[in-house]
C-alpha cells in the first residue's frame, strides 16, 4: 500500500496537467466505448486496450455480470449502462471475461459459498446462462478428473460462455435493443489470457473466438 500511495501522491507530478489534452477533459467526458469487465485487478481495461483518460466507461463486477434487464431493477449495473447509452452516446459495448476467473471457477468446482452469501447470491445472476455447461458436469454418468486437468479448460470455458450470456442479456436492455435496431450500437465479446495477453475476439457469428496477440 505504502508504494500505491507515493504514487498516487506525486500523480499531479508524473503527468502533465497543462497539456490541451487534460484539460479537455474538464468540459466532460466523450467515451468511445463502455467497457465491462471483471474487477480482478489482473484484468486493467486501460491497460489491454491502451486507452488514455476519457476514453473507455468502465463497468467492472465480479464475474463481468450483466444483470437481466426489469424494469424496476435497481443496480449500479443498470445505471451505468442507461447512461452510457442514452447520455454519453457509446457507439460500441465491449464484454471481456478472461482466463483463471474467480467466479467462474467457484461455479465450475460447485465451491460452497455460504460463507460469502453475497458472493454466491451474485454468481446465481449468471447460472441460468451457464446451464448447458455446469449441468453437463454435474451429471451423474461424467468421468470425474482427480488430477484436475481440465480444471483450466472447464474455466476457459464458461468465461467465454459466460460473455455471450452477458452480451444476450445487454441486447435486452430497451436502450441497446433501439440502438442496435437503428445500427448505432456495436457490441463486441472478448476474452483475455492473464498469463499470455492473448486476446480473444468473439466472431460476427457469435459462435467461436479468434485469437489475437495483444
Amino acid at each position: 500500500m505504502k508504494a500505491l500511495l507515493e504514487r498516487a501522491r506525486s500523480f499531479r507530478r508524473r503527468v502533465d496537467f497543462e497539456s490541451d489534452s487534460y484539460r479537455k477533459l474538464a468540459d466532460g467526458q466523450f467515451p468511445e466505448a463502455l467497457f465491462v469487465a471483471c474487477s480482478d485487478s489482473r484484468v486493467i481495461p486501460a491497460l489491454i486496450t491502451g486507452a488514455r483518460p476519457g476514453e473507455v466507461f468502465e463497468m467492472r463486477n465480479a464475474g463481468n455480470i450483466v444483470p437481466p434487464h426489469r424494469a424496476q431493477l435497481v443496480s449500479g449495473e443498470a445505471a451505468t449502462i442507461e447512461y452510457a447509452l442514452e447520455v454519453l452516446d457509446v457507439q460500441d459495448i465491449v464484454v471481456c471475461g478472461h482466463s483463471h476467473c474467480g467466479a467462474m471457477g467457484a461455479l465450475a468446482s460447485g465451491q460452497d459459498l455460504s460463507a460469502l452469501p453475497g458472493v454466491g447470491a451474485w454468481l446465481e445472476v449468471a447460472r441460468p446462462g451457464l446451464a448447458s455447461v455446469l449441468d453437463r458436469e454435474a451429471a451423474p454418468d461424467r468421468d470425474p478428473d482427480p488430477d484436475g486437468r481440465d480444471a483450466r479448460a472447464l474455466v476457459t470455458e464458461l468465461a467465454q460462455l459466460n460473455v455471450r450470456a452477458q452480451l444476450a442479456a445487454l441486447r435486452e436492455y430497451p436502450a441497446a435493443r433501439r440502438r442496435l435496431a437503428e445500427g448505432r450500437l456495436r457490441l463486441h465479446g472478448w476474452y483475455y489470457e492473464v498469463d499470455t495477453g492473448e486476446l480473444w475476439e468473439l466472431d460476427r457469428s457469435g459462435n467461436d473466438f479468434l485469437v489475437h496477440a495483444c
